[in-house]
C-alpha cells in the first residue's frame, strides 16, 4: 500500500466522498465500478476536462493524477470503450467521458479525436471500519442507493427520451421541470441512462427540481440493457420514498437514443416501471427520427408519444409534419417552452388532445 496525492477527483466517485490524500493497492480487479488512480499522459485541445464531485469542469494536464471509474461507453458521437480483462500498475487506459469513466477505447468519433491516455497507478482504497487500517478497493456501489426488486408506488413520471445523442433531451427536461415548478408542483428529476456526469441533473436542479438523482447514484458508471432497469428502479424508488417533502411528479431523462446501447428500451418495456401514470416526451433530430420513434412506440410498446420536441421542432416545417402526419403535439424547448410545459401538464391531467382532435373541436364550435 502506498500513499499518493490526487490532483483531481472525478464526479463519478462523488458518493464515496474521496479525499485528495489516497492510499493505493497494486491488487486491481478489472471490473466495472472500481476506482483507480491514474496519471494523465497527453495534452489535448478538446476533451481535456474532468467534472469534479461538485459538478465543476476542471482542466487536466499531463502529469496530473486523477481518479477514474472502470466502465463501458458506447457513444455514437463520442468514445466507445470497455474494461479490459486484466489491469496492472503501469498499464495504459483511456478517458472515456468527462465524468471520469475509464477503460480501453476501441472506437472514437473524429469530432473528439483520439482519447486521452492514462497510466494506471493503482486501485484507490477506502477504510469502511472507523480507525481501522484494513482497507478495501473502492467501488462506487459501496454508498449507492438501495436496489429494489420491483418498483412500488411513485408520483407520475414524465419520461424524456430521444432518437439519438444531442437531440435536445436535457434542454427539454429542464424546461419541463421549470414549467411544472412554475405551475406549483414539487418536481423530482432523474437521469436514468447514459454515462456518468452530474451536469444534467445539476441543470435540472437549477431549473427548480427539489431533488435529483442519476443511475450513478445507484452505483453504475454507465448503463447497459442488463443494468438500466435495475438502476431506474433504484432511482425512482429513492425519489418516491415517503418524506415531509413529497414530490408531485418526477421528470426522468433517458440518455442516448431509443435504440442505443444504454438500455432505454429495456426500461420502457418493464411493466412495473411503465404500469403507472406516465407521460412520454420524445426529442427527435429530424422528421424521419420523429416518424421512426412514433412507429417504434406503437410497435414495441403499444402506446403513443405524448409530445415531440428537439431539433425536429426548430421551426414550423418540422412541427407541421409532426402534428399533421403523426397527429402528435410538437413544441420546441427553446422557443416554445411555455407551451411544452402546458402540453405535459395537460397530458398529466389526462386532458391532452391530439392536433386532429383540436381541429375537430374547432369545426364543431364553428358549426
Amino acid at each position: 500500500m502506498k500513499r499518493i496525492t490526487l490532483d483531481k477527483i472525478a464526479s463519478a466517485t462523488s458518493r464515496l466522498e474521496l479525499s485528495h490524500r489516497a492510499s493505493l493497492t497494486e491488487q486491481i480487479k478489472a471490473s466495472v465500478g472500481y476506482v483507480l488512480a491514474l496519471r494523465v499522459l497527453d495534452r489535448k485541445e478538446v476533451y481535456n476536462q474532468l467534472e469534479d464531485p461538485a459538478g465543476r469542469m476542471v482542466k487536466i494536464y499531463p502529469g496530473d493524477v486523477i481518479t477514474g471509474v472502470l466502465g463501458e461507453r458506447k457513444a455514437l458521437q463520442g468514445y466507445s470503450g470497455r474494461v479490459p480483462e486484466r489491469i496492472a500498475v503501469g498499464d495504459m487506459l483511456h478517458l472515456l467521458n468527462l465524468g471520469g469513466v475509464v477503460g480501453l477505447c476501441d472506437s472514437f468519433n473524429p469530432m473528439v479525436g483520439p482519447p486521452m491516455r492514462l497510466e494506471v497507478l493503482g486501485a484507490v482504497m477506502v477504510f469502511p471500519v472507523m480507525e481501522s487500517r484494513e482497507g478495501v478497493a473502492a467501488h462506487i456501489q459501496m454508498k449507492a442507493l438501495e436496489p429494489v426488486a420491483s418498483l412500488g408506488a411513485t408520483p407520475p413520471v414524465v419520461f424524456v427520451s430521444g432518437t439519438c445523442m444531442n437531440s435536445g433531451k436535457t434542454l427539454a427536461a429542464c424546461e419541463i421541470v421549470r414549467g411544472l415548478t412554475r405551475q406549483g408542483l414539487k418536481v423530482g428529476a432523474a437521469k436514468l441512462t447514459g454515462v456518468a456526469l452530474r451536469r444534467d441533473t445539476l441543470a435540472m436542479l437549477d431549473c427548480g427540481a427539489a431533488r435529483a438523482l442519476s443511475f450513478c447514484d445507484a452505483g453504475y458508471p454507465s448503463t447497459t440493457a442488463a443494468t438500466a432497469p435495475g438502476a431506474a428502479r433504484a432511482v425512482l424508488s429513492a425519489l418516491a420514498a415517503p418524506s415531509v417533502d413529497a414530490l408531485d411528479v418526477i421528470v426522468a431523462e433517458l440518455g442516448d437514443g431509443l435504440l442505443g446501447e444504454y438500455g432505454v428500451m429495456p426500461i420502457l418495456e418493464q411493466p412495473d416501471i411503465m404500469g403507472r401514470q406516465t407521460v412520454h416526451v420524445c426529442c427527435a433530430s429530424d422528421p424521419v427520427g420523429a416518424f421512426g420513434a412514433a412507429s417504434l412506440f406503437e410497435a414495441r410498446l403499444g402506446r403513443r408519444v405524448d409530445v415531440f420536441s428537439g431539433p425536429a421542432t426548430d421551426n414550423g416545417v418540422g412541427c407541421n409534419y409532426i402534428e399533421r402526419q403523426l397527429d402528435t403535439p410538437a413544441h420546441n424547448a427553446r422557443d416554445d417552452a411555455e407551451r411544452l410545459g402546458q402540453a405535459v401538464m395537460a397530458a398529466l391531467r389526462g386532458q391532452a388532445l391530439r392536433p386532429s382532435e383540436v381541429v375537430e373541436e374547432v369545426r364543431n364550435v364553428a358549426v
